[in-house]
């Protein structure tokens, strides 16, 4: 009698997301950066997919206006067979330069262009895209996915809860993000590898870049423990205000719609709720300046009712007219103490 044995696929999935925004401050200083960072990048994927012939790859671009994936890409051109090089290795390098140049001939040159990159969307597209492979997977097959992000730019709260929802929903589908900095500490960014369990990587010299995605980035989850990996940073977790978009120490949050404000509101600018003063905050001057969270101050939404609608209403026409009393009874009295 026959027996069958199922034999489990493992497969590894990396998304890389490449940030080519020309108006990053490093590759204003020096055009070259963006071609140092490419080529890096695709012998960094090369690498990848020479660990094993089941890992998978898909490499994204963004910028101030859009995100595009480079590859895979729909329309891909034969490649013949050359000597000692493998096919699927010049497929990719042609296929990703080709897209980018494709991708920045479409920037449109009438609109100006935006400072900070759409590396927000570039997740939402590239958890889309993981989603998508996990449901046409086949029985017996198994797949560890995780994202990288490369990126110049500086730390942007802009973007806060559109991170926050990508960081737990990348949690929930078990996608790792990791994310390599070339020019400033990026504390949003931070706190989704904390999240998530990635890792996060500061460059500090560009010439040594390939030499960090090898080494820091390359190796699976599974083995990074038993890896001398550079020492984590504190994460920063304070939250970013929804007036400024500036990441603060206190923060006052509607309790309808949660929505976080750097100063007080009466009025909640997201749902119109209408807020109760809180209490004076009794606190260590240690706990508010020295700490890396936000100390969330719950302003209590008031419900009004009609007889209590009809009483603020009288208050505020008697306040009115005690006004008008007084603009009126005034210049009698200096007339009078005049004569």
């Amino acid at each position: 009698m026959a027996t069958y044995v199922c034999v489990e696929i493992e497969t590894s999935l990396l998304v890389i997301i490449l940030d080519v925004n020309p108006l990053q401050r490093i590759v204003k200083q020096e055009m070259k950066i963006l071609s140092q960072c490419l080529d890096s990048t695709i012998i960094f994927a090369k690498a990848h997919l020479v660990q094993s012939s089941n890992n998978e790859l898909a490499i994204m671009a963004c910028h101030g206006h859009s995100a595009k994936f480079l590859y895979p890409y729909e329309t891909t051109a034969e490649i013949r067979q050359m000597d000692d090089q493998y096919e699927k290795f010049i497929m990719v390098e042609r296929t990703v330069c080709q897209q980018l140049q494709q991708v920045i001939n479409e920037v449109p040159t009438d609109i100006p262009l935006n400072k900070e990159s759409l590396i927000s969307g570039a997740l939402s597209m590239a958890l889309c895209y993981i989603a998508r492979l996990e449901r046409e997977q086949i029985a017996g097959q198994s797949c560890q996915t995780r994202i990288l992000v490369i990126t110049t730019s500086n730390n942007s709260a802009t973007q806060y809860m559109n991170y926050i929802n990508i960081f737990f929903t990348a949690k929930r589908m078990n996608v790792i993000l990791d994310v390599c900095s070339l020019d400033q500490e990026l504390i949003v960014l931070q706190q989704g590898c904390h999240i998530t369990g990635g890792n996060y990587l500061k460059v500090l010299q560009l010439d040594e870049l390939l030499q960090d995605l090898l080494c820091v980035f390359l190796p699976d989850p599974s083995v990074r423990s038993e890896l001398v990996l550079p020492s984590p940073v504190k994460v920063d977790y304070r939250a970013a205000c929804f007036c400024h978009q500036e990441l603060i120490d206190i923060g006052y949050v509607c309790s309808k719609c949660f929505t976080i404000f750097c100063k007080f509101n009466s009025i909640c600018t997201t749902c119109h709720t209408i807020l109760k003063m809180p209490r004076p905050i009794l606190m260590k001057k240690k706990l508010a300046f020295g700490s890396r969270h936000t100390l969330f101050v719950f302003c209590v939404g008031v419900k009004y009712s009609n007889e209590e609608m009809i009483k603020d209403i009288k208050r505020f026409i008697i306040s009115i007219m005690e006004c008008f009393a007084i603009l009126i009874i005034f210049p009698m009295l200096l007339a009078q103490l005049a004569e």
